[in-house]
């Protein structure tokens, strides 16, 4: 065969570009001039002209940025029937998610189990499915929890039975994992017997939440209501007093004006909207953390820590 002559010339002055086992951009080495030292070639490194302006940085972007990311989480189940056998085993699920768009018996099946066992689902596309595994998924994908959510009438009644003051703790739209194994952690310290989350619009308790806990979410209960507002009018029926920590209120925490000592709920709202307008009108009580500098909001998980010491401090002097 006849070797092809009319290639364009290559550059003299090209530089090859070289990539690392996760196909990120590296620069390689320059090799040292004759008799340079150390010293020498480090400075001559740092002069280049990337070096030199002020903030650059190399670009660290995959070279196939359309390859999706590694699974997050091996608590995780992909295709329409392991996640059917699943449901029908018992197997308690964070979330699932199935291809828009699809009709058969089976997403059928699983829609209708998800329903009766209040485990959130959303419709997606096949982009958001591919996002979350690279493996064959079948227009399906779960995620496992890493611990039973318990119904929160029976914690209810089997506090009251034994003779305790309930102490719970409810989370209206706290969807930051580690915000949430914080609050959990600080739940468990001070002595909350449980705590409530909604549905829909909460943090997914993965490895992450468990870890930022130490371990608190192996200890205390979570109950996952289908509806705040039904929950928070069951709790107000069952004599637990419901006291909201807002900003939206005169009434400061230091003042002492509410007690807090009796079956209590105390409920937290998200960070950025507070909470919900729905659910401060069921709260029998608001209360504001005083603040004393000129940034006037906490963390969540702070803010639920400060709180949950005011109950824990009421109740240690009462008895």
């Amino acid at each position: 065969m006849e070797k092809r002559n009319n290639r364009p010339d290559r550059p003299l002055n090209e530089r090859r570009q070289f990539f690392d086992s996760e196909n990120r951009p590296v620069t390689p080495r320059r090799p040292a001039r004759e008799g340079e030292s150390r010293e020498e070639r480090a400075e001559r490194r740092d002069d280049r002209p990337e070096r030199r302006e002020e903030g650059s940085r190399r670009d660290d972007r995959p070279r196939y940025p359309h390859r999706p990311a590694a699974d997050r989480s091996i608590d995780m189940i992909f295709g329409l029937r392991p996640i059917l056998e699943a449901l029908n085993a018992g197997r308690t699920l964070d979330k699932i998610f199935l291809l828009r768009g699809t009709k058969n018996s089976m997403t059928q099946d699983i829609q209708v189990l998800a329903k009766a066992a209040n485990i959130p689902m959303s419709m997606v596309p096949v982009e958001k499915l591919d996002g979350i595994t690279k493996k064959n998924h079948q227009g399906a994908v779960a995620y496992v929890s890493p611990i039973d959510y318990m119904p929160l009438d029976s914690i209810l009644a089997g506090l009251y039975e034994e003779g305790k003051t309930p102490l719970l703790l409810v989370l209206d739209r706290i969807t930051d994992v580690r915000n949430f194994g914080s609050i959990a952690r600080n739940a468990e310290c001070l002595g909350v017997h449980a705590i409530v989350v909604p549905s829909n619009g909460a943090a997914q308790i993965n490895g992450d939440a468990l870890k930022t806990s130490a371990g608190a979410l192996n200890l205390i209960p979570v109950c996952r209501e289908a509806n705040l507002k039904d929950t928070l009018t069951f709790l107000r029926e069952s004599g637990v007093q419901v006291v909201a920590c807002t900003e939206k209120t005169d009434t400061s925490l230091e003042t002492g004006s509410v007690d807090l000592t009796g079956p209590l709920a105390i409920l937290m709202g998200s960070e950025e909207d507070g909470i919900s307008p729905e659910y401060l009108r069921l709260a029998d009580h608001k209360l504001r953390i005083p603040m004393a500098g000129q940034i006037s909001s906490l963390n969540v998980s702070v803010a639920s820590g400060i709180m949950l010491y005011e109950v824990l401090r009421q109740r240690l002097v009462k008895s």
